[in-house]
């Protein structure tokens, strides 16, 4: 995981990225600092990616038609700015890495009002075999996909 480019994340990378979710930081999201809490951080991060994957080809759908699934094998969260109840964030994301069986996704959230990116997480997802358990070669159209957003620097039209 290149986790010196989580360190870098800033306002210029963010406008690269395709707008994966949007939402509204609650006061049942906060601890007892006042602050959102790690697990709704990452709770978000997933409602990304699997937008993000469903834009790539990776839906429900296609999910129970070819018996696969994705599980996430790796993430790393830097937090940057703390969120508190109110806050508008919304995240982007972007394809860092492509490989056979696997994907390597950029999320950034950001505060909308701010602007400021309020943390960044990478997440390694395995393409699998839903009845033997075992992964398997990512569809040869969700690569091609992935590539393409690769080089277009975004997934589909930017928002």
């Amino acid at each position: 995981m290149n986790v010196s480019y989580l360190m870098k994340a800033s306002l210029e990378t963010v406008t690269e990225f395709e707008i994966t979710y949007r939402g509204t930081v609650y006061p049942w999201h906060c601890d007892h600092m006042g602050h959102m809490n790690v697990m709704w951080y990452s709770g978000k991060f997933d409602e990304a990616s699997w937008q993000f994957l469903s834009k790539l080809g990776l839906s429900r759908a296609y999910f129970r038609e070819y018996g696969a699934g994705m599980a996430a094998v790796e993430q790393n969260i830097k937090y940057q700015c703390e969120l508190h109840a109110g806050d508008i964030v919304s995240i982007r994301s972007r394809v860092m890495e492509i490989k056979e069986k696997s994907i390597r996704i950029l999320h950034q959230m950001t505060n909308d009002e701010s602007g400021i990116v309020a943390a960044v997480s990478e997440i390694v997802g395995v393409y699998f075999d839903t009845k033997i358990r075992k992964a398997r070669a990512l569809p040869h159209s969700v690569r091609e996909r992935a590539l393409a957003f690769m080089a277009e620097g975004a997934v589909g039209a930017r928002q």
